[in-house]
């Protein structure tokens, strides 16, 4: 059985991970708040990543990092702390959490990183900006350390649209921005978690092992169409 660390699985597409994941696997999560439920293969530990020190670990097989940020103004209101504060969580929490485990994830079984970024770093878009230069560090990140770390550890990223979850609640407040939303995707339609975490699923198992250094965007045809 495989030991998988997530990072940010209390909420959201991590806590979609998390409840897919324990069903095969032990997972150790580190979030600021608990899951919500227990299971025999969970392991938590309470941490805020921008603040605490990360827990020893001894084992694990891959890291799945999932902490993000929806923090959309326009560039006159956003403030030099906005852009840290983004970039803190998206980059350099992630920075953290591969230098503390990248020893151990190295003697792991094909052992695999996962991090997340976003569809608006390849679709400009109004409001953007902060999370925009945020999660192009993930996927500068993820283009560097997919050459540093192969053949040994593989390490890729899912960037999608707008998801379901508690974090883009704004968006999807009423009908009528959820009907607005879904009209902008050609494909008609938004994530949810679990369909997300399908593709992390995949991303981090045996069935993926030729993929590394990676962006794969779940866009719902939203940047890949025009139509």
């Amino acid at each position: 059985m495989k030991t998988i660390i997530v990072v940010g699985g209390s909420k959201g597409i991590g806590n979609a991970i998390l409840k897919k994941l324990l069903n095969y696997s032990k997972v150790i999560n580190i979030s600021r708040t608990l899951p919500g439920f227990h299971h025999a293969n969970l392991t938590h530990f309470s941490c805020d990543i921008t603040q605490d020190n990360l827990p020893d670990i001894e084992a694990a097989d891959a890291l799945i990092y999932c902490p993000g940020s929806i923090n959309l103004k326009p560039i006159t209101r956003l403030s030099i702390d906005d852009f840290k504060n983004d970039f803190e969580i998206n980059v350099l929490g992630a920075v953290k959490a591969i230098q503390k485990y990248l020893s151990i994830l190295k003697q792991g079984n094909q052992p695999a990183i996962l991090l997340f970024s976003t569809v608006a770093t390849q679709l400009g878009m109004p409001f953007h900006a902060s999370i925009a230069t945020a999660k192009s560090g993930v996927e500068g990140l993820v283009k560097s350390l997919g050459a540093e770390l192969a053949p040994t550890i593989r390490i890729n990223a899912i960037a999608p649209t707008v998801t379901n979850t508690d974090l883009a609640s704004k968006l999807l407040r009423n009908d009528k921005m959820i009907e607005n939303i879904t009209e902008r995707h050609p494909l008609k339609k938004f994530l949810n978690p679990e369909e997300v975490a399908d593709m992390a699923e995949f991303l981090i198992s045996e069935k993926s092992t030729s993929l590394s250094g990676q962006i794969f965007k779940m866009d719902c045809g939203i940047v890949s169409f025009k139509i």
